[in-house]
């Protein structure tokens, strides 16, 4: 989910000492809601990839209505209106935004730009012995209740945000914990920060701004700013919050010193994605963000009118009446009035509601006809995430395979090019393309490669077959019973046998006694001898003969058979030995009939190895794995006795339909290497804080955003786990479970340096150890999708910039002189 006006943040949820970070977001259908804060270090353009295009109707203000209410969409009404508690989400990140100072905005590459209603300057005015930050205030900017914004609030919001008082229930502190004192400048419009070690990330901080009201006592932070807020500074007030309609009403805000607010009210109203759809077409919203089942049918509706085509003719062409043929429409009504009554009554009553429903949407369509989709890419990124903290994941090995076997571009292009967007895979976990830290890092773990991935698992001893194969010197059970209790009786016998011969002569066993015993030994131990013999070689020194196994023989090898599917008992058998070359016309013709699918589940065949690919009949050692080759590439992979098999968790709810897409394409390119996945569909409530944030899944589908302080706000995302004193894992928002020290220092680098070249260097240099420690795999940038109506002009897909809330309006209509001059 993206908000488009609101100061960008993360939420997920945290161990109880995570550090956290600039705001929090909220989780809903498949996603984790993710925003970008405002701002970012600035600095030279050379090398920057280029951003995806706004397209949200820019007008200049002077072609803006004065006047009007806008209705924009939310996912719901705010749990708090505190953007620094936990449990603040998009809402409140809407509503800061457009009620409450932001100290940096950003532009449409993601670049922070000085916001000159509330600061006429901002710069680090000393470096040695400490870090100092000058803010020169803007004279004009006050509260809504007259009084100047100033040091005051400043250094509440920080004492409330540094974590020294626990009596904040704070989400995040990152920043103002290194802050060591806030003094006024030399008048009451300046304000002196003073940091007690260097911060690059410094712009980061005092956005969103709390009046001293709210940040300055534990009770009207923690629960006074939940419903309402006692002073705001921006181009709207926050007038009221309807629950029972669930409204949330912004009014322009007349103490305002800036750039008047276009229009009169913004109405914050809470419509699920789902039924957002049919809210636009009743004219409940003149602005939202879609899925992609939304705007095709918005589109629909623009090229129907186009077309001169009705809502009516519309629901024929490709509505709910678009499967009714002549002869279904002629059966259909014979049946409606026909002889059988209980027939005739069922028929009628169904014929009724498709009246209905072709009804309903040729209406909806005319609506939809009056909207437009506007379009670019979210500052997040959709990623595949991979636990490694147990299992076939905690191996790197298995981790590099699974990114390598999937086609990142293939899965971006089948989200983005449809939509007619850029479909470029991200090539950082920290930055997307357009901002100044951006580089592309992903080959450190390389592109996909069938080949490198099927030779990563064999690495990691993933074979096929080896799911069938027990561990190392493991016995069934019966057998190990049996042999243990024959050892001990032998081993008994032999101790009796020694005191007797002692007794006789007084003397130790001599050569001849101890012949004698050896014989009973070997009589007493029979079976087990006869157990070992069956699990020798087949040849000296731990070497057997390629093929020379039989079908069934314990010593069969469960290794890859070249050239054919493997035995459903994981009794792989290699090429065939000269010896038993008699046989391989027939085993020959049983591989092919595996590779067609024939004699899927049968037992392994003999294949003959190929001159150029080595000498039939070649000695390797035992447990030697020979070469997986593309027949084989289906063929699910084991070790020690189990089947490599992922859990895949997605969520099942509406509008995450294009996310289970790329699931089952991931799905399939997984399946290609032999690795096998456990879909599991959960509902979009528990799909993140049961399971992500839980870290009950293998592998998940979820996005998170391109922050503009990633040396502070990535840091917990990526941040190496530490064990607690419970026994538990402290993951912070690392839900991947991988980290590195060397990850974690060169964060700590980045945020510590204030030479901002140097700053960016290093986090790129942390995304490359990203990248190779496979933990989690950018896919795509996400879509984003906007409706709204044809005359809103300033509102839409930002892309990474952020709105400008006082230039929102209506077009202004063209005059009639206008018009002729346009004919």
């Amino acid at each position: 989910m993206s908000q488009f006006g609101a100061p960008r943040g993360r939420t997920c949820s945290r161990s109880p000492r995570s550090r956290t970070l600039r705001s929090v977001a909220t989780l809903t259908s498949a996603v984790l809601a993710v925003t970008v804060l405002a701002g970012c270090s600035s600095g030279d353009d050379t090398g920057e990839a280029p951003a995806a295009a706004q397209d949200n109707a820019p007008a200049k203000r002077d072609a803006v209505a004065d006047g009007g209410t806008l209705r924009w969409a939310v996912d719901a009404l705010p749990t708090t209106l505190n953007s620094f508690q936990a449990d603040a989400d998009g809402t409140t990140a809407r509503i800061a935004g457009a009620v409450l100072p932001s100290l940096y905005t950003i532009d449409e590459r993601g670049r922070p730009q000085l916001n000159p209603d509330y600061l006429e300057s901002a710069q680090i005015v000393e470096t040695e012995p400490k870090q100092v930050v000058l803010y020169k205030l803007n004279q004009q900017a006050v509260w809504s209740d007259g009084r100047e914004i100033g040091a005051p609030d400043f250094v509440a919001q920080w004492r409330a945000l540094s974590g020294r008082d626990t009596a904040y229930w704070t989400a995040r502190n990152s920043g103002y914990e290194r802050i060591e004192k806030i003094e006024k400048g030399k008048n009451d419009l300046e304000v002196r920060i003073t940091f007690s070690k260097p911060y690059a990330d410094w712009q980061s901080l005092f956005t969103p701004l709390y009046p001293k009201q709210v940040m300055g006592s534990p009770n009207s932070f923690n629960d006074g700013a939940r419903t309402t807020l006692k002073a705001t500074a921006g181009p709207f007030l926050l007038k009221s919050i309807n629950r029972g309609s669930g409204d949330v009403t912004l009014t322009r805000n007349p103490r305002w010193w800036g750039q008047s607010a276009k229009l009169d009210s913004l109405v914050l109203k809470a419509v699920p994605r789902a039924d957002r759809s049919a809210a636009l077409a009743a004219g409940k919203l003149d602005l939202a963000e879609i899925d992609r089942s939304t705007a095709e049918r918005i589109a629909l509706a623009l090229r129907d009118a186009r077309a001169g085509r009705n809502g009516a003719q519309a629901a024929l062409a490709h509505g709910p009446g678009s499967a009714i043929t002549s002869s279904k429409a002629l059966k259909s009504w014979a049946l409606a009035h026909g002889s059988d009554e209980e027939k005739a009554e069922e028929v009628q009553a169904a014929r009724q509601k498709n009246q209905k429903a072709v009804a309903r949407y040729a209406s909806e369509q005319d609506a939809l006809a009056g909207f437009v989709v506007r379009k670019s890419l979210e500052p997040a990124y959709t990623q595949l995430s991979l636990n490694g903290e147990s299992g076939a994941l905690a191996d790197e090995r298995v981790r590099r395979a699974v990114a390598r076997a999937i086609n990142r571009q293939e899965l971006a292009e089948s989200v983005l090019k449809p939509l007619g967007l850029p479909a470029a895979p991200p090539g950082s976990h920290l930055a997307l393309a357009g901002q100044a830290a951006y580089a592309d890092s992903s080959d450190a773990l390389g592109d996909q490669d069938t080949k490198e991935a099927r030779a990563l698992l064999a690495d990691a001893g993933w074979v096929p077959g080896g799911a069938a194969r027990k561990p190392a010197g493991a016995k069934d059970g019966a057998e190990a019973g049996s042999e243990a209790e024959k050892a001990k009786k032998a081993k008994t016998e032999k101790a009796e046998q020694d005191k007797k011969d002692k007794k006789a002569d007084g003397s130790s066993t001599d050569a001849k006694k101890k012949a004698e015993q050896d014989k009973k030994d070997k009589k007493a131990d029979g079976s087990s001898t006869d157990a070992k013999k069956k699990a020798d070689t087949a040849s000296d020194e731990g070497l057997y003969i390629v093929g020379d196994d039989k079908p069934g023989d314990p010593r069969a090898l469960p290794a890859p058979v070249i050239g054919a599917a493997g035995p459903e008992n994981g009794t792989g058998i290699l090429a065939p030995a000269p010896a038993a070359a008699r046989q391989s016309a027939a085993l020959l013709a049983r591989a092919e009939a595996l590779d067609t699918g024939a004699g899927s589940g049968a037992r392994a065949a003999h294949s003959v190895t190929k001159p150029d690919r080595g000498v039939a009949g070649a000695y390797a050692p035992l447990g030697t794995a020979a070469p997986v080759t593309a027949p084989q590439a289906a063929r699910a992979l084991g070790k020690d006795g189990k089947e490599l098999s992922l859990r895949f968790v997605l969520p099942s709810g509406p509008g995450s339909e294009s996310l289970r897409a790329v699931g089952d394409r991931i799905v399939r390119m997984l399946d290609a290497v032999g690795i096998r996945t456990q879909v599991t569909k959960v509902s979009d409530d528990s799909f993140f804080k049961d399971h992500v944030a839980a870290g009950d899944y293998d592998l998940a589908l979820y996005s998170w955003p391109a922050s503009a302080f990633p040396a502070t706000d990535a840091r917990p995302i990526f941040a190496k786990p530490e064990p607690a004193s419970d026994g538990s894992l402290l993951v912070e928002q690392n839900y991947s479970r991988v980290g590195t020290d060397r990850i974690d220092q060169l964060f700590d680098q980045a945020a510590g340096t204030l030479d901002e070249e140097e700053s960016r260097e290093l986090v790129r240099q942390a995304d490359a150890r990203i990248w190779a420690a496979a933990g989690s795999i950018p896919l795509y940038q996400r879509p984003q999708l906007v409706a709204a109506k044809a005359e809103i002009v300033n509102a839409g897909a930002w892309g990474l910039a952020g709105p400008r809330y006082q230039d929102i309006g209506f077009k202004k209509p063209e005059s009639s002189k206008g018009a002729e001059r346009n004919r």
